[in-house]
């Protein structure tokens, strides 16, 4: 979900890319104003009203009870008019799942190129299109500027269910605690794991056991989902691993595709309210795609096991993630991995289970 301004305003590649990033976060930032004078403004909308006042009892939550960052960001609140805050591209190559990166000052390598407007996205998806890549570009409701900024919450995610919005705080407040230059899978698994952390405790503390109990079941389709595109993933990497040529490639590869989609209908049949990824398997799927997945879940259960191997002593769990951060990237997978290993069995209510905006650039192909 993070998409990272600062890599925007930093770290142009063209001027043109540069002057739509400066538009972009200005825009939203004087759009920006106080959650406390909104709810002044808007007695008209009830609904409005619920959800603002819900992200400040969160964001409250999140500085006393998870200890993330006491600061400005998700105080302020902006309608920006549009359903997404930015559009971001990943592309992979054709008959490969390592994805093309883009390099920034401040941020480092990160496997997506944002764009405020969906045209300039999708311009740029064009271009790598012509290329032979495969391209996926997804709508992005909200993203963190790393403190850099006091981000505002967005109109752009009102419409989330409250656990959502919750978890959409937790989530953006991780990457300004902890964010690690070049490695995107990280920085994501480890918002993710505190999103969903954040989200179980903060539940726990109004004591709704019915809501815990609705969250985790959705929590436990959302892993058997994300199993199921990481197993057929896995399945794609053996393909294209393979000294076979391009042609048979190709073919197996649309196969194991169709395949992960007649599973997923299967998989779902019983779920009749279930609906998180239906949008994301009815629109075509690829290698760019399944990158977007990959860059929020790899190394969710990793740090789960950490968190719990630390008996949920989250001051300890930070401090353990930013030695790792300060590791280079083999050390640092290697050594979480083992953690998996040797250490912790997670709780089951607290596995592997896709972002919700996470995703987010998981639920809209443009």
């Amino acid at each position: 979900m993070l998409l990272g301004a600062v890599a925007l305003i930093t770290g142009c590649v063209t001027v043109g890319y540069y002057a739509q990033s400066v538009r972009g976060q200005w825009d939203i930032l004087s759009r920006s104003q106080a959650i406390s004078d909104v709810l002044d403004e808007s007695d008209d909308d009830a609904r409005l009203q619920d959800k603002l006042k819900l992200v400040l009892e969160v964001r409250k939550f999140a500085t006393e009870a998870l200890r993330l960052p006491d600061n400005g960001s998700y105080t302020r609140y902006a309608d920006l008019g549009r359903p997404y805050a930015v559009w971001n591209v990943f592309a992979a190559p054709e008959l490969s799942l390592v994805p093309q990166t883009w390099c920034f000052p401040v941020v480092g390598c990160v496997v997506y190129r944002g764009y405020f407007d969906r045209e300039d996205a999708r311009r740029f998806a064009s271009s790598l299109q012509t290329r032979g890549l495969d391209v996926f570009v997804g709508g992005v409701p909200a993203y963190s500027t790393l403190g850099w900024f006091a981000d505002p919450i967005l109109n752009t995610v009102m419409g989330y269910a409250d656990v959502d919005l919750a978890g959409l705080v937790f989530h953006e407040l991780a990457h300004q605690l902890v964010y690690v230059k070049d490695d995107s899978v990280f920085n994501e698994s480890f918002a993710t794991a505190v999103e969903l952390e954040g989200v179980r405790r903060w539940l726990q503390s109004k004591g709704d056991e019915a809501r815990i109990a609705a969250y985790r079941e959705r929590k436990r389709r959302d892993r058997a989902v994300v199993a199921l595109i990481l197993r057929h993933r896995e399945d794609l990497a053996r393909i294209y691993g393979s000294d076979r040529d391009a042609a048979w490639m190709r073919r197996e590869k649309h196969a194991v595709i169709a395949d992960m989609q007649r599973q997923f209908t299967a998989l779902t049949a019983s779920w009749p309210d279930y609906d998180r990824f239906r949008a994301w398997f009815s629109t075509p799927i690829n290698n760019a795609k399944l990158v977007a997945v990959a860059a929020y879940q790899d190394l969710v259960p990793d740090f789960e096991a950490l968190l719990d191997g630390l008996d949920g002593d989250l001051g300890r769990f930070y401090g353990e993630v930013e030695r790792l951060a300060k590791l280079d990237k083999v050390a640092r997978t290697k050594r979480l991995k083992r953690r998996l290993v040797s250490e912790a069995v997670p709780d089951p209510g607290r596995q592997l289970a896709l972002s919700r905006r996470r995703s987010t650039a998981c639920e809209s192909a443009e």
